[in-house]
């Protein structure tokens, strides 16, 4: 590896050992086998090579959401039981020990003292609602539409938001796959129910 990999990588264990905050250049350069200047010169800036980080971690996961391979009987795609089974396939990885997504939580509550991770992570928040919504609704990420983004991609992103800090606050308590499909079809209920016949 290069000393561009070599940084991304000892950014990673640096992230998950010790978070954003408590993470310094020193720290990165020393797991990384590089120099100092080599963070400048490849990524900018530590945040920015922390934010880079973050987001490489995250991708590495995204294979664990992918429902498993479409049977009969109602589990395709903008199905209940997709939306179950993609659901619960991720609140499996904020089960596992060490769990990263403790980093996103960090995020949120110090995102003014680092405002360049912050930042970088916001602009990738976006493309991850677009990488999302084929895992509940099929398709392919580069046909989702802009529109789609701001809509449905919003709607995944809140969700998995509100998940990742209930099961870094306390897991014992944070909703199942089930509990909320079970609360989405009662919302859905309702909704038509309100509506009355057409």
């Amino acid at each position: 590896m290069g000393h561009r990999e070599d940084l991304l990588e000892g950014a990673k264990r640096c992230l998950l050992e010790k978070g954003f905050v408590r993470t310094t250049a020193r720290d990165i350069v020393k797991e990384s086998g590089t120099n100092l200047a080599s963070i400048g010169y490849h990524y900018g800036s530590k945040d920015k090579l922390l934010a880079e980080a973050y987001v490489s971690l995250v991708e590495g996961l995204s294979d664990d959401f992918a429902p498993a391979v479409e049977t009969a009987g109602g589990t395709g795609p903008g199905s209940l039981d997709r939306f179950q089974e993609v659901w619960s396939n991720i609140i499996a990885t904020m089960r596992q020990p060490g769990s990263l997504w403790r980093l996103s939580v960090e995020i949120v509550a110090m995102g003014d003292q680092l405002p360049t991770v912050r930042d970088h992570l916001a602009q990738a928040q976006r493309e991850a609602g677009r990488g999302i919504i084929p895992l509940f609704l099929g398709g392919k990420e580069e046909d989702v539409s802009e529109d789609d983004v701001d809509s449905v991609g919003q709607f995944y992103n809140t969700l998995m938001t509100g998940l990742i800090c209930q099961y870094v606050f306390d897991p014992a308590t944070a909703p199942t796959g089930e509990q909320l499909t079970e609360g989405l079809r009662r919302v859905i209920g309702s909704a038509q129910a309100a509506q009355g016949p057409l």
